[in-house]
């Protein structure tokens, strides 16, 4: 197969907007929040450097797959898989892997636009105060207000998603390059802002130990934890680094494009962290786990602490900002697949997308509200039943959707990848399209892709399973 074609969707301007557009699809809503309460929870410096093994081991090896596949089809997942193995003399069945990661991005955008939504509301409300002297209770009631109300909920994830859409049907280079060129630096001067706010509340300190102070005593605790946050903070499973893969230029090097986006993406963890903690702290408050994290400690903390407005602002534009840049690229390796196999334009393809998606998220803003006694599937000991009405116990719609996406389809799709690049594609294409010039340096990454990630995600699925 010829290593020298072109995507017919374009391609990337340059090396480093890949790097920004892969880190924008890593840096989402758990990065901003879940990365650095991890890190307090499990260990602070311990749980980082198990962390930053389990990405050089699992999460790096698992990109460069990806990355690898795309650049050397310049196709779509689903038709990257399909021509690749047919040249390497094996089964066009591989193709259905991609296919069903395709789908998981579009379910996983389904909901995360309503979350997104959520992000674009409180804006608007910190920007006016409304969170101002409001005691925590107080927060937690207009959180409660806010999920309560369907059409409010519909209102702001319809914006979210067309704000994707959007970006999306302009194609490649108008679309989507120019979206991250702005995006991406925006996201970053935003998290400087909240940086050197920080170092103003009399508490960054107390933030710093909160993440970093070693203890080694709860480093197995946070193995598998460390592990399982590593394989998905990078995006990987679901096809979205392979389609940007597909975009990227010739010369670029792939394994030090992708080691410097897992740098990047943990890098911004932990700037979130630094600049979050201390104004939970100079709240008088302590950190917790869930969305009333983002949505209710945060708006509380801003609307009591100096400044407080103007930066509560600034927060909530950078999180709708990563949730952005993370939506479009859930979005694109459908919309791409679906451009090169019928002859519709691809605005259409982007529009059709995008409302089945929307259509899929009005489940998610049911589920708190109209159908909040609805439980799809309750453990009653003799194992999971679908459609269990108004059970004291359960998963909801969301919770159904984030179960089957998170803890089966991503690693299920992870391993896919990796396992097409190390034992499918074969070791001459992988060498050729690496071009790596260490013939040492190969043979590790070759044996990273071949046996050691494919290792970790079956424990990662399997630890998913058994939690």
């Amino acid at each position: 197969m010829s290593t020298d074609k072109v995507s017919v969707h374009g391609s990337w301007a340059s090396r480093w907007v890949f790097i920004l557009a892969a880190t924008g699809s890593a840096v989402g809503l758990g990065s901003i929040w879940k990365f650095p309460y991890m890190v307090g929870v499990y260990g602070g410096g311990a749980f980082v450097l198990v962390f930053l093994a389990c990405i050089a081991l699992i999460g790096i090896p698992v990109m460069i797959a990806e990355t690898l596949i795309g650049r050397r089809a310049r196709q779509s997942p689903a038709n990257a898989l399909r021509s690749l193995a047919i040249a390497a003399g094996h089964s066009s069945k591989w193709s259905w892997g991609a296919f069903a990661g395709m789908v998981t991005a579009l379910l996983i955008l389904s909901f995360y636009s309503v979350v997104g939504g959520w992000s674009l509301e409180y804006i608007i409300d910190v920007g006016k105060g409304d969170f101002k002297g409001v005691t925590p209770d107080g927060v937690g009631a207009y959180f409660g207000e806010m999920i309560a109300d369907p059409w409010r909920l519909v209102g702001w994830h319809t914006l979210f998603m067309l704000l994707s859409a959007i970006t999306i049907a302009k194609g490649v280079n108008a679309g989507l390059e120019r979206s991250l060129r702005i995006l991406m630096p925006l996201l970053f001067v935003l998290i400087v802002i909240l940086l050197g706010y920080s170092l103003t509340t009399g508490h960054f300190m107390e933030g710093v130990h909160f993440m970093f102070d070693f203890t080694p005593e709860k480093l197995l605790d946070g193995l598998l934890p460390a592990m399982g946050h590593a394989f998905f903070s990078l995006s990987v499973g679901v096809g979205s680094i392979m389609i940007y893969g597909a975009y990227m230029t010739k010369e670029a090097s792939i394994s030090a494009t992708v080691v410097g986006v897992a740098l990047l993406d943990t890098f911004v963890s932990l700037l979130a962290g630094l600049a979050l903690f201390p104004i939970v702290f100079a709240a008088g408050l302590n950190p917790s786990e869930g969305p009333g994290l983002m949505f209710v400690t945060l708006p509380y903390a801003f609307g009591n602490v100096a400044f407080g407005t103007v930066m509560g602002v600034v927060f909530f534009i950078l999180v709708a900002v990563a949730a952005w840049s993370s939506a479009i690229s859930l979005l694109e390796p459908m919309v791409a697949y679906l451009v090169e196999r019928t002859e519709v334009r691809r605005g259409w393809v982007t529009f059709w997308l995008s409302f089945i998606c929307w259509f899929v998220g009005l489940g998610t803003v049911f589920s708190f509200n109209i159908w909040k006694q609805a439980k799809f599937f309750v453990n009653e000991g003799a194992g999971f039943h679908l459609y269990q009405w108004g059970a004291s116990s359960g998963l909801d719609f969301f919770g159904v959707i984030d179960f089957f996406t998170s803890r089966i389809m991503l690693p299920l799709g992870g391993l896919c990848f990796v396992v097409f690049a190390g034992w499918v594609m074969g070791r001459g294409a992988v060498r050729d399209e690496l071009s790596v010039r260490s013939p040492v340096l190969f043979a590790l990454t070759f044996f990273l892709m071949r046996y050691v990630a494919p290792i970790g995600i079956v424990i990662v699925f399997a630890a998913q399973l058994w939690k």
